[in-house]
């Protein structure tokens, strides 16, 4: 049970850059058109790759948003950071300035600077030890994302990273609000990024088996819930929201986007990759979040699933929502067949997905579900986006190690 302050806490800023655009409103526009960002992968070697697809942030130029000098010392997760909590910042009106040590940070991603990683490896086995870049560690390092958030904008209050593979930026925007409600921060900015669609993650993540081997189809090869999916495709990303106490925001006038209401996480404690196969953690994180927030299950309007595209993981997440909801579950759909799987930048993007979906009164789709498995049986939307009007949404966010977390956010 967590303490409950009185304090409650809003949305009044958000910001992305993701495969299928720059921005929380392109990326929005296009997961309602149903458009695919996976295409074939683009910036490394990959003719001998057994998986050669990706959902990567296309047409990004870090040299013309950074300038040279500071771009060579952010690695591309830092990087992707910096512009989604540019956006988040300016549509929020926040001013940092007036009280900068009452905002806090709290930022997650799943791996980190892989980018920085691979290429310091590169440096040491081709040049030797001489030749290795000294920000290297910096680049790499999960951390540094929140920390050159807080340099950024002068942030002084509390600051802290979440590494907890896919639900890395759920629970960092979960511990935001908690930092709100226990009173330790007014405002906080939080979310995640991650960039690790390089040629060392997708051959480790395929050399697990996890991914699509759909190479001549990339467009339909990230098809969660489908009895032909095969596995995920990754993809890159960053999210950022700003979290407010509510009353503080109202006093200054800020634009509210949405109440997140209630936060829940739980362990599987059962395997490194694998769900528990009768989604007791996932059902509990659920009910975690829906009681934490005063709603009763029966309120929430949709679920943007976890929805991986992987056989085990939807059939357990399927199964969890059965197991609250019985058959008639809230409609769901997973934005991952659109945007890939974007490991710990997913709870995030996908927070915004739900709050757009609040003040739209649009559920975004499930494409490329064209024979839905019986097992995975549920009130999909698909293949199109559903006009709905609702005031309950909720995400869900499953990572390896067994980490689940949920979000449940309430119409503004």
């Amino acid at each position: 049970m967590r303490i409950v302050t009185g304090r409650r806490v809003v949305v009044t800023g958000m910001g992305v850059i993701s495969p299928l655009g720059h921005t929380a409103d392109s990326t929005w526009d296009g997961l309602v058109a149903g458009r695919s960002g996976v295409a074939e992968a683009d910036g490394f070697e990959i003719a001998d790759l057994p998986v050669r697809i990706a959902a990567q942030v296309r047409d990004f130029d870090p040299v013309a948003v950074f300038g040279k000098r500071q771009a060579r010392h952010l690695d591309r997760v830092v990087q992707l950071a910096l512009v989604a909590t540019r956006e988040a910042l300016e549509s929020s009106k926040l001013d940092v300035s007036a009280d900068p040590h009452r905002v806090g940070v709290v930022y997650g991603t799943g791996i980190g600077g892989l980018h920085s990683f691979e290429e310091g490896h590169r440096t040491l086995l081709g040049r030797g030890p001489e030749w290795i870049n000294p920000y290297l560690l910096p680049m790499m390092i999960p951390n540094m994302a929140a920390g050159r958030i807080a340099m950024e904008w002068g942030i002084r209050g509390p600051s802290s990273c979440t590494v907890t593979a896919c639900s890395a930026s759920a629970q960092a925007i979960g511990e935001a609000s908690d930092l709100i409600r226990l009173g330790r921060a007014d405002a906080v900015v939080c979310g995640g990024s991650e960039a690790s669609v390089t040629r060392l993650g997708l051959a480790g993540f395929a050399a697990m088996k996890a991914l699509s081997t759909r190479n001549h189809d990339p467009g339909r090869a990230s098809r969660p819930f489908d009895a032909g999916r095969d596995g995920f495709v990754m993809g890159e990303a960053a999210a950022t929201l700003v979290l407010e106490e509510r009353e503080l925001a109202l006093q200054r006038g800020a634009p509210i986007l949405a109440e997140l209401a209630g936060y829940g996480a739980t362990s599987d404690a059962h395997h490194v990759t694998s769900p528990l196969p009768d989604g007791d953690g996932a059902m509990r994180a659920m009910l975690a979040a829906c009681e934490d927030a005063g709603v009763d299950p029966a309120e929430v309007g949709y679920v943007n699933a976890h929805g991986t595209s992987t056989p085990p993981n939807d059939r357990t997440e399927a199964l969890a929502l059965r197991r609250i909801w019985g058959e008639r579950t809230p409609p769901i759909s997973s934005t991952k067949s659109m945007t890939g799987h974007t490991l710990g930048a997913a709870g995030a993007l996908e927070s915004v997905a739900c709050i757009k979906a609040l003040a739209t009164g649009v559920l975004p789709p499930t494409v490329n579900l064209d024979d839905p498995d019986p097992d995975c049986a549920a009130d999909h939307v698909a293949p199109a986006a559903r006009a709905v009007e609702v005031s309950v949404a909720m995400t869900n966010s499953f990572g390896f190690g067994g980490h689940n977390a949920s979000l449940v956010f309430c119409r503004a």
